[in-house]
């Protein structure tokens, strides 16, 4: 992980509702139904929103990523003028006029050298170094990806103007490097090894003081004596995780973020001698940790947060504390991106997120007055036209709640709700929207898709089913591989759609579920063993056949992207899935989708692309003939340019209008505005299955 990735918090805020929804926190497993309905209550009593069209939902903000320097007075940005072409700028913080350095830039991420005179820009194919203080040598720092796996790991905490990389260099046989690398390329191998490198600490001499390491079917931290030998101190097996800081303490202790004390990953600190100490976890006893700020100079966390619940930002000393406070009061129920400068008169870059914030806006924060003032304000861009847009007003959007409840085999899920403000729930259509992974889950920031949804009058349901990330692991455990059609994951989702019916939320004859990945094989399941409940099914990208699916990313590069340093197979035999195991693999393709296609009895929306890598497009392609074959109602939009997620403008409208389509078809839901010639055309092309094109096209 690079370490501006380390420098990421948020906090979640409503406006006009802080106090409703941070209720929602204490709901307990008995008498949650009063917090909720206060909450319900205060969005009911909004304002009603109006019907703001497609294309609203799909801007592209201004400011793509920002950073500030180390002493707090510059921020570097990225900004997007047109969609995918973005420029380079920095502002001074005191007032000075903004200067672009760069026209055009791949770049994706940012991040400042420790002295403050370099810019390092990465985008997937290189490092590139920005002289910001005058000096000579902008430049290439190194090349990224390609077939030898080079990453940018970390700025150098112990160097004035170095990066960290990791890279496989060789491959018969196969081999390893941690390489220091200067700002005109000049390298110093810090560690070569046969094994895979997956984590690193240096001391405050800058010498490597930790290593971790792939050993079989386990993560292993290994101690760097002075000598360079490795002393094993401590292993990572059984699903465990361990994330290494990249600077040890002061005294050579290794800070890591780990869940070898609990199911919730904390913050712990390693002494050489193998010992654990607790130093942070969620007081409330819900979430792991999402992210670290890293103090920019000593590279030493300084604040905490948590987004899989109700979000929690925590200062990890008493000064952090007070700071965590001072924004959550100048903020209230804000998702917030924290990045810390140091000296004097130094000031702190605040990215204001939200879940009715549908552009995030940048604060100045000033930690001696603690005075916020806006900066970067810049329109957000149209995806189709690249034109200057407006955003949709807070006032129209809704605000995401957070619910727990009990599964009907008492075990405690948690998820969202967003509600159209204005609107009394018990006769809204609900949705129940599916995460993909299904190894993800959804957080309390903005969704696009949420907001579009509760726009057109749908109360929308995100669970946070057994099997998701975020909430210990316990609970990503706790699926036991029974991800079927009829399995306990799939439950999860009914039981918090049937609670929130016993809750007065939605009309329970008008109930659809709506996913991608598999949260599109979540929804097919939904309407395919569920008909009583689920009215009409919107599935993308979606593997109609789990199991089919996990044999076929086992066999492909996927398969390191989706289990990360383990080997896939043992890393799914760990969940109970093991694609080698043929009878797990049998139950869980005789509860597919797929298998059970002939008697499907509710409408589907399938939404698939030609290039993607993870779902074969001609799995879905068999499904949809099948339910051809059966004369089921299906429509099929397939985009043969585009992969697992379609980025293309065009393409995510049409899949909001069809989908717009099927839910008012099946629902009752608004009629949608009719497409523009553009949009007709894609469709038209696209569309092989449905009112428009009845035969299929292989």
């Amino acid at each position: 992980m690079s370490s501006i990735c380390f420098w990421r918090l948020a906090l979640a805020r409503v406006p006009a509702l802080a106090a409703a929804s941070f209720a929602l926190v204490t709901l307990a497993h008995a008498g949650t139904e009063a917090p909720l309905r206060n909450a319900i209550a205060a969005e009911r009593a909004r304002p009603a929103a109006p019907l703001h069209a497609r294309a609203d939902f799909l801007l592209q903000p201004a400011i793509s990523e920002a950073t500030l320097s180390p002493d707090g007075r510059t921020i570097a940005y990225l900004r997007e003028r047109v969609p995918g072409q973005r420029e380079l700028w920095s502002q001074p913080l005191d007032g000075g006029a903004p200067r672009r350095w760069l026209q055009r830039t791949e770049a994706s991420e940012l991040g400042w050298s420790q002295d403050g005179r370099w810019l390092l820009l990465a985008s997937s194919t290189q490092l590139f170094a920005q002289a910001m203080a005058g000096q000579p040598g902008s430049g290439l720092v190194s090349p990224l990806g390609g077939r030898l796996q080079r990453r940018w790991a970390a700025v150098d905490p112990t160097r004035p103007a170095a990066v960290l990389l990791v890279a496989q260099v060789s491959t018969e046989p196969v081999s390893w490097q941690l390489v220091r690398v200067d700002m005109h390329g000049q390298r110093e191998v810090l560690r070569q090894d046969a094994q895979r490198l997956v984590g690193f600490a240096l001391g405050p001499d800058g010498r490597l003081a930790w290593l971790q390491r792939v050993e079989s079917d386990a993560s292993v931290i290994h101690r760097v004596d002075r000598n360079g030998a490795l002393i094993e101190t401590l292993r990572c097996a059984e699903l465990h995780r361990c994330g290494l800081l990249p600077r040890t303490t002061d005294a050579g202790d290794l800070l890591l973020r780990s869940d070898l004390q609990g199911s919730l990953r904390g913050l712990q600190r390693l002494d050489a001698a193998g010992r654990l100490h607790p130093i942070y976890k969620d007081p409330r006893g819900e979430a792991d940790i999402d992210e670290l700020t890293l103090d920019p100079l000593t590279a030493q966390p300084v604040f905490a947060d948590h987004r899989s619940t109700a979000p929690l930002l925590s200062g990890l000393d008493a000064e952090m504390q007070r700071h965590a406070a001072a924004l959550r009061r100048a903020l209230p129920g804000r998702v917030l991106r924290v990045q810390v400068g140091r000296g004097p008169g130094a000031r702190w870059l605040v990215s204001e997120r939200g879940d009715s914030l549908q552009v995030p806006r940048w604060q100045c924060y000033d930690p001696t007055s603690g005075r916020l003032k806006q900066v970067l304000d810049f329109p957000p861009v149209s995806r189709r036209s690249g034109m200057p847009a407006t955003d949709v007003p807070e006032a129209a959007l809704a605000h995401r709640l957070p619910i727990r409840y009990r599964a009907s085999d008492g075990l405690t899920v948690r998820g969202f709700l967003s509600l159209p403000p204005g609107v009394a729930p018990a006769k809204l259509p609900l949705l129940a929207l599916v995460h993909g992974g299904p190894w993800s889950h959804a957080t309390a920031d903005h969704s696009s898709l949420a907001q579009f949804l509760a726009n057109r009058g749908y109360a929308v349901f995100e669970p946070n089913y057994r099997g998701s990330t975020g909430l210990g692991r316990d609970h990503v455990l706790a699926a036991r591989g029974d991800y079927g059609g009829t399995g306990r994951v799939l439950q999860d989702i009914g039981d918090g759609v049937r609670w929130l019916l016993a809750q007065g939320v939605g009309d329970a004859q008008r109930v659809g579920i709506v996913g991608a990945s598999f949260g599109g094989y979540a929804a097919l399941a939904g309407v395919t063993f569920s008909p009583d409940l689920f009215k009409v099914g919107v599935a993308s990208v979606p593997p109609p056949d789990f199991s089919w699916a996990l044999r076929s990313i086992a066999r492909s590069a996927e398969a390191d992207v989706v289990s990360g340093y383990m080997p896939f197979e043992h890393w799914l035999s760990l969940l109970q899935l093991d694609p080698r195991d043929a009878a797990a693999m049998a139950r869980l393709s005789a509860q597919s989708p797929l298998a059970q296609a002939a008697s499907l009895r509710r409408p589907v929306l399938l939404i698939a692309g030609g290039e993607d890598r993870r779902v074969d497009l001609s799995g879905v392609l068999d499904y949809a003939a099948r339910l051809q074959a059966a004369r089921k109602q299906v429509t099929l939009l397939v985009d043969p340019q585009a992969g697992h997620r379609n980025d293309d403008p065009l393409g995510r409208e049409a899949a909001l209008y069809l989908m717009e389509r099927q839910l008012q078809q099946s629902l009752g839901g608004p009629q949608p505005a009719p497409p523009d010639a553009t949009l007709q055309a894609y469709l038209a092309r696209n569309t092989r299955l449905g009112a428009e094109t009845p035969r299929l096209r292989r």
